[in-house]
């Protein structure tokens, strides 16, 4: 158990917090991150897609892979149904290619693309400033992404992390069949 549950629990024999929902009591580390909701800054917790297939992508408007958010969208639509979830988060540090504001890239996400798969806030991925869950991401991965478009698979108990580099489209063959297997695996 971590430092913040057991706090959470002490709190909670207290009586100062309410108690830790099932589903929030057995998050698995790696997705136990809240992020800010791209769309209107709602605070997101991860732990929300446990038993859920994963594909984590650091994202940009304005770069030359861009074009990866309608293959993107294209997958996350075709196996969303089968427990896939595509969480995308904006950053700005590869090339400043993501300069605009929450609202600015939700809007070009939403209009550009048509993007409906879950979307964070900007977020820091290079070193030395990476959020805590990518520091994870590159830990359990040994792969740290290089460019805008990295993606991460994650394995519905939260403990397998796959990387796959820019040059992975979404649709490729070696990125489908991972995603594939990892849904026939039991949650």
């Amino acid at each position: 158990m971590n430092l913040k549950r057991y706090c959470i629990l002490l709190l909670t024999a207290a009586g100062l917090v309410a108690p830790l929902s099932a589903a929030a009591a057995n998050c698995p580390a790696l997705l136990d991150h809240s992020f800010q909701r791209l769309q209107d800054s709602a605070p997101q917790s991860l732990c929300q897609y446990q038993g859920k297939v994963l594909l984590v992508v650091n994202t940009a408007s304005f770069c030359g892979f861009t074009n990866q958010y309608e293959g993107l969208e294209a997958v996350y639509d075709k196996y969303k149904d089968r427990g896939l979830v595509v969480v995308g988060f904006p950053s700005n540090d590869f090339g400043d290619q993501e300069p605009g504001s929450n609202k600015e890239i939700a809007d070009f996400c939403r209009t550009t693309y048509g993007i409906k798969f879950p979307m964070m806030a900007k977020t820091d991925i290079a070193a030395p400033k990476t959020h805590p869950f990518y520091k994870q991401l590159i830990a359990k991965s040994g792969a740290a992404p290089k460019w805008n478009f990295h993606k991460y698979l994650i394995d519905r108990r939260g403990n397998t992390v796959e990387s796959f580099n820019t040059l992975t489209a979404p649709d490729s063959r070696s990125l489908i069949a991972q995603i594939e297997r990892r849904l026939a695996e039991k949650p």
